[in-house]
């Protein structure tokens, strides 16, 4: 029988491109009031044995864990689950290949086209050839709704033209057909959108909007006139519909009315852009409504799938996390597709965040730190300098989506990028081997890929790579088959006009191996010199299955001396997921000028309001206060122009008290811009509270404190070779062929120890190289490189 606790077992599980990682932790039952056993299961994302990664994942857990027989197949058992957390890359996938649910678009009459328009942005300005994506929907039907702003409530310059509200929301003041203003001491006339007087409107007519403007309503959608459009497109087959009416951020009443007759006709899946994104700017808003249609249903059928093999309980517990792009945590019940198109990589970002950050305080190492997570299909890179940097509008597979999302640049270029020799260039992506059929190596007949090369030149080491793949998942990788396949390339590069000389087989495996480098450094020269940071004065910390074997040449390229390579690098997405937080954000859009005595009590008012629904359903959730944060933020910008900034107030403030955004705003301008506009009053577009749910505990020494302990308390020591577990042959471009490269298993090693390159320090799940000139530094969770 189980000596494991009921609910006691905590899973978070990484679906990525090639491999699923999942990290679990459980009471020792030798000391179940001690720290909690951990156990790392390594699997391929797709497989024929089984139809879903996550969940195989956690019946090998649930096998180790219990000693109990838990037989393929069969729903799971979930008494002994404390929670599952979760991220994917499904919605990710769905997009980039376009494979998502078939749609329809509601739209405000006369704007059918306005999402096909765009922004008019040429990120390619010069090209002759440009090919714009398809739009995600299929269908477009205009609804003949409309509303109109006619002024503002709070500007205190906009006196003449303004709309004023008594407290009854009932109108005091307003157009009376023509507007005066005075621009450089001429007198200028401007003629009111209105054809008669605001007064003189039926009061049913004027309201004040979410945002505090005033909203003339010029035509309310007729169900006479809708609900046969509706029906018709669900005659044609749509279950799903974006929603994306002018105005409606701040009046999303009409969104609501036809939300309300599609459920009425049918439609298992509604996205309104006004409940997903409250905020101004309807293009960014219905690109990210039509994207929510697209990609929710697909989730949600991958959620059906992945709930299908366990106890039907287990979607009522409440104990299904999942990761979104923002790096907080949601129940299911609250995960969609706009949320999760980052979701995959958001779990490293924060593993590495944690784990890697030297923290606040006096003699604390200042570099930010650099993620680079290699992984099979792609390498993602993202930058932590004490808080998670965000955008919060993107780009992704062409697609304009609005919504907090962490700062991820990704590269084409991982441990599956196809090799190729084309036009005298060697080439790494952007095609992937994916995880089906995989490099040649996983004995699927794939195509070349980096690690086919990494495998050649003697990093990777078959007797200690796990045995996942053949026809029984129970044999290593095929060096011989990856062999002949290089060997092929070899033959066409040396036959080319272009080479040179002739390459040896390590020349070229080596040549593949530098591109693939070099490709990896593109994202995070951006993230550092493009923006003003010198790249050299940062920590790297790879991640990621490959992350290991590049990350000692890559921090050579950019100039960084110090490497963090964690324990749990290969599945530093999963183990981010068992740090992550649990996040509820609030948002509303606001049209208030920053700094009046009105606006200030006004804009208090409202972040108060929301913090406390905030702290309420957090509480609700089963956080006590004291693991509750709360993060006011103010979406800023100079009145006039067009670019917002979101920014974090600082200081605490009390009740009826703002923080000071103002500075914080003039510092992110001034750092994003290089310019201030000081003359222009600041408008706020949308008021925002995130809060922060904490569910997990300290997680002992801060690495680079365990580093100086060490050192100071003489506890380090260079490990000699006669320690090795073994050797193996190298390629090393300094060096060439090192027939006796020493290999130590990281279980070998104790906190305290130095190993020197060339070496290879591999346990069950990562292999990392240390080049010649490299260092490392062994903590407790840590592998503290420096390299020359």
């Amino acid at each position: 029988m189980s000596t494991i606790p009921d609910h006691s077992i905590r899973i978070a599980a990484d679906r990525g491109g090639t491999f699923c990682d999942v990290h679990a932790s459980y009471p020792d039952p030798a000391n179940p009031t001690g720290p909690p056993r951990e156990l790392i299961v390594k699997l391929l994302s797709q497989d024929p044995a089984y139809p879903d990664a996550p969940t195989e994942g956690i019946r090998r857990v649930l096998e180790a864990v219990t000693g109990e027989k838990v037989p393929r197949g069969q729903p799971l058992p979930i008494n002994k689950l404390a929670s599952i957390r979760l991220s994917t890359t499904v919605a990710t996938n769905a997009l980039l290949e376009r494979r998502g649910e078939r749609h329809a678009l509601i739209v405000t009459e006369g704007f059918r086209d306005v999402l096909l328009i765009g922004n008019q942005a040429r990120p390619k300005i010069f090209d002759l050839n440009i090919r714009r994506p398809a739009p995600l929907y299929e269908e477009v039907v205009e609804v003949a709704e409309r509303v109109t702003l006619v002024g503002f409530t709070s500007d205190p310059r906009a006196e003449e033209r303004g709309v004023k509200f008594d407290e009854e929301g009932k109108v005091v003041r307003g157009y009376d057909g023509e507007t005066k203003r005075r621009r450089e001491g001429k007198l200028a006339y401007r003629r009111s959108i209105l054809t008669k007087p605001l007064l003189e409107t039926p009061a049913e007519e004027i309201v004040r909007g979410l945002s505090g403007e005033a909203v003339r309503i010029l035509r309310k959608p007729d169900p006479a006139v809708v609900k046969p459009q509706l029906q018709a497109l669900r005659e044609k087959g749509y279950t799903s519909l974006a929603i994306v009416f002018v105005h409606s951020y701040t009046y999303p009443e009409h969104e609501k009315l036809v939300a309300e007759w599609a459920g009425e006709a049918g439609f298992t899946h509604i996205s309104q852009s006004a409940a997903l994104l409250p905020v101004i700017k309807m293009v960014p808003r219905g690109a990210s409504a039509t994207a929510d249609a697209y990609l929710t249903p697909v989730l949600g059928a991958y959620l059906n799938g992945f709930f299908s093999g366990f106890d039907p309980a287990l979607r009522e517990t409440g104990r299904v996390e999942f990761m979104t792009s923002a790096g907080g945590l949601v129940p299911a019940t609250q995960f969609s597709g706009l949320r999760s198109i980052l979701s995959g990589p958001a779990g490293g970002v924060v593993g590495y965040a944690r784990t890697s950050w030297a923290g606040e305080g006096e003699g604390r190492d200042k570099r930010a730190i650099i993620g680079l997570d290699v992984g099979g299909t792609s390498t993602d890179v993202s930058r932590f300098a004490g808080r998670y940097e965000l955008v919060h509008e993107s780009v992704t597979a062409g697609v304009g989506v609005v919504g907090a999302q962490l700062d991820i640049n990704t590269v084409a270029a991982g441990g599956g990028s196809c090799l190729t020799f084309a036009r005298g260039l060697f080439q790494a992506g952007p095609a992937s081997a994916g995880a089906v059929p995989g490099p040649v190596c996983y004995r699927r007949g794939g195509p070349l890929a980096l690690t086919d090369a990494n495998l050649v030149l003697g990093r990777l080491v078959p007797a200690h790579f796990p045995k996942i793949f053949g026809p029984n998942e129970d044999e290593g990788p095929d060096e011989d088959a990856a062999r002949a396949a290089l060997e092929k390339v070899k033959e066409e590069i040396n036959a080319d006009p272009s080479t040179e000389r002739p390459y040896s087989l390590d020349e070229v495996a080596y040549g593949f191996i530098k591109v693939a480098n070099e490709t990896m450094c593109r994202p995070i020269r951006a993230l550092t010199e493009a923006r003003g940071y010198a790249t050299g004065e940062h920590i790297l910390a790879p991640f990621g299955g490959a992350g290991g074997q590049h990350a000692c040449e890559i921090a050579r390229l950019l100039g960084i001396k110090t490497v963090l390579v964690h324990r749990y690098s290969s599945v530093l997405s999963a183990y981010g997921l068992a740090l992550a937080e649990r996040v509820l954000e609030r948002q509303e859009p606001s049209s208030a000028v920053y700094g009046t005595p009105e606006t200030t009590k006004e804009l208090a008012a409202r972040l108060k309001r929301m913090e406390d629904d905030v702290r309420g359903e957090l509480k609700e959730q089963g956080f006590p206060p004291e693991r509750i944060k709360i993060e006011r933020l103010l979406n800023m910008r100079f009145d006039g122009t067009d670019t917002a900034l979101m920014v974090l107030g600082e200081d605490a403030p009390a009740s009826d008290t703002l923080e000071d955004f103002e500075g914080a705003f003039k510092r992110a301008y001034k750092s994003e811009f290089g310019f201030l506009l000081e003359s222009k009053a600041i408008v706020v577009d949308d008021v925002k509270v995130r809060g922060i749910g904490s569910s997990f505990d300290d997680l002992g020494e801060n690495v680079h404190d365990e580093v100086r302990r060490l050192r100071a308390e003489g506890k380090t020591a260079s490990v000699r070779k006669e320690r090795a577990n073994g050797t193996h042959s190298v390629y090393f471009e300094e060096l060439g062929r090192v027939p006796d490269t020493p290999i130590f298993l990281l279980d070998s090693l104790h906190p305290g120890d130095e190993v020197a390159g060339p070496a290879i320090v591999i346990d069950d799940t990562q292999t990392i190289v240390l080049v010649p000139g490299a260092t490392a530094l062994v903590t407790s969770r840590h592998l503290v490189i420096e390299v020359e």
